[in-house]
């Protein structure tokens, strides 16, 4: 598979090992800072109607350093969890309650559509203060030198 919509009738009705790759744009990201592709490694049970999901996703987010204001690249990996059962099988209500849940899904009872949670997961794994190295110390607030690469000459 090569992107993340499983395709549920060529799963066969026990456990599968599903690898799919996706680019930015596929899975609602920005190809400026999603530079790599979104590859999963997935464990797919399928018991009738009821899919469980569980697998690693990766790649590299592209970031702004908010020390030195250089880029760098972060590698993101996320944990990807999930449960969905068919679409209809329940009541309305029951159904949008249970889509609330981080860990439930429905599909159509042909195709299981995991863009929209692989994006979310990968943008809340993003720090909101990005640092290119946890022990950098940053520009001089004085002079503003960058104090990774030596000592400023100021008396800050």
């Amino acid at each position: 598979m090569t992107d993340f919509i499983l395709d549920l009738a060529t799963l066969k009705p026990t456990l599968n090992r599903v690898e799919v790759e996706a680019t930015a744009p596929e899975v609602g990201l920005s190809e400026t800072e999603w530079r790599s592709p979104i590859v999963g490694a997935l464990r797919v049970e399928k018991s009738g109607s009821r899919v469980s999901v569980r697998g690693l996703v990766s790649s590299s987010a592209r970031l702004e350093c908010v020390r030195c204001l250089n880029e760098f690249d972060l590698p993101v990996d996320v944990e990807l969890s999930l449960f969905a059962d068919q679409s209809g099988k329940s009541d309305r209500r029951e159904e949008e309650a249970l889509e609330r849940d981080d860990y439930m899904l429905f599909h159509d009872g042909r195709r299981l559509d995991l863009r929209e949670t692989v994006r979310e997961m990968l943008l809340l794994e993003l720090p909101i203060t990005p640092h290119c190295r946890e022990d950098y110390p940053g520009l001089c607030p004085k002079c503003g030198a960058d104090l990774n690469v030596g000592p400023c000459n100021c008396t800050a």
